[in-house]
């Protein structure tokens, strides 16, 4: 019997022998000794996915339930069921359209460039810190108006309030003051463009008005809930893709073959992109709590039971993905489930794309080949989120 520890450092080295386990033989794995079931099949993480009426995000989506007074200070859409979810969602929403991703492209792109140029002669770097940590936290922080000289402090309590002690889900001291600090900061930037409006996201969230939760006219968001939105999307705006750029660098340089069709053509590398999301997601698994008793694979998950969609695991689906342990840039990918699905589909997809794009377009234009110091590889020890800490490169 193979049990899921979503803590264990051990399963963070490589969970996906363990995820093949459950699909074959306990596709609704519960687990009793931490108190959750388990979803690891593509088609049951699909369809759960689809149903937030009956797999809900009220309490957290993690394998515990969030604190109440956490939610309380800061309410984020992530952790809310429709109808309230989908208000929220659609004020965001306009900000993140494909269109409105496109335009950041030139700026971006910048970006990169010139965080590329002065590591190119040196022939080796610190992927994370000299790149992967960088770009998207300069990115989201930019369109949330957060000061250039705080964005590295935000990523570093972003990393902290996610990271977690080995074989144990309880909060470590360290996440419990990262999330009090941004609790602190980003209230003291709400109550900021309050006094002194912006050109930015969080100036735009304070004039913005939802229809009521009983339909009773229009009202304004709470600063709890601005707050709250700020936090989400510059913690999931920066973990995201600094993971996938991680993760994407270790696999090419693993394929070269691979890297080198890239190389010649990089009009393939979208296709590269999504099919590092499908083989090494960032996010691994989203955790729902039942609002009804359900029977799955002849398990019976009762009402109020923790579950876990698999993410990780339905996207090495056999049944969905042939030779679905081949990382293969030229797969195709019908549905994309790395960014989640349903109404908590990742918000940021679009600009993860473009991020991931433009940086591997101006790598592999500067830096064709390079090869991973696999001894000093770091993995990261977090809460559902998978990837590295450290990449060492040479060139």
């Amino acid at each position: 019997m193979t049990e899921l520890d979503p803590y264990a450092y051990a399963f963070h080295e490589d969970p996906y022998p363990t995820y093949r386990w459950l699909r074959d033989h306990a596709p609704a794995h519960h687990n009793e000794r931490l108190g959750f079931y388990a979803l690891s099949r593509w088609r049951d993480v699909l369809d759960a996915s689809l149903d937030p009426t009956t797999y809900s995000s009220a309490r957290g989506t993690l394998v515990q339930d969030i604190d109440p007074a956490l939610l309380e200070a800061m309410p984020m859409m992530i952790f809310m069921d429709p109808p309230r979810q989908t208000r929220l969602r659609k004020l965001v929403g306009k900000v993140f359209t494909p269109r409105a991703m496109a335009a950041l492209e030139p700026a971006i792109r910048a970006l990169a460039v010139r965080l590329i140029e002065p590591l190119v002669e040196a022939g080796r770097c610190e992927f994370v810190s000299a790149f992967a940590g960088v770009l998207p936290i300069e990115t989201i922080s930019t369109l949330l108006g957060v000061p250039a000289a705080d964005r590295q402090m935000v990523r570093e309590w972003t990393d902290a309030s996610l990271t977690r002690d080995p074989d144990s889900p309880a909060l470590p001291r360290a996440a419990l003051e990262a999330h009090a600090h941004m609790r602190a900061y980003f209230s003291e930037l709400v109550a900021e463009r309050r006094r002194r409006p912006g050109d930015d996201l969080v100036s735009g969230l304070l004039g913005a008005e939802i229809e009521r939760d009983d339909g009773g006219g229009r009202t304004r968001l709470s600063d709890g809930e601005i707050i709250g939105f700020t936090g989400l999307l510059s913690g999931a705006g920066n973990e995201t893709v600094t993971k996938l750029l991680g993760n994407a660098m270790v696999l090419l340089a693993r394929h070269p073959e691979a890297r080198e069709a890239l190389a010649r053509a990089p009009r393939r590398i979208p296709g590269a992109v999504e099919e590092a999301l499908r083989y090494w997601p960032p996010s691994q698994y989203q955790g729902r709590s039942l609002t009804r008793d359900v029977e799955l694979h002849g398990e019976k998950l009762p009402r109020g039971a923790r579950v876990l969609l698999l993410t990780g695991s339905a996207c090495r689906d056999e049944r969905e993905f042939p030779d679905a342990d081949r990382f293969d840039i030229a797969r195709e990918i019908p549905l994309q489930l790395a960014f989640g699905h349903g109404v908590h589909k990742c918000l940021g997809a679009a600009l993860a794309r473009l991020e991931s794009r433009v940086s591997l377009e101006e790598w592999l234009a500067r830096v064709p080949r390079w090869e991973v110091d696999d001894a000093g590889l770091e993995r990261v020890h977090m809460t559902s989120v998978m990837g590295f800490a450290k990449v060492p490169l040479r060139w």
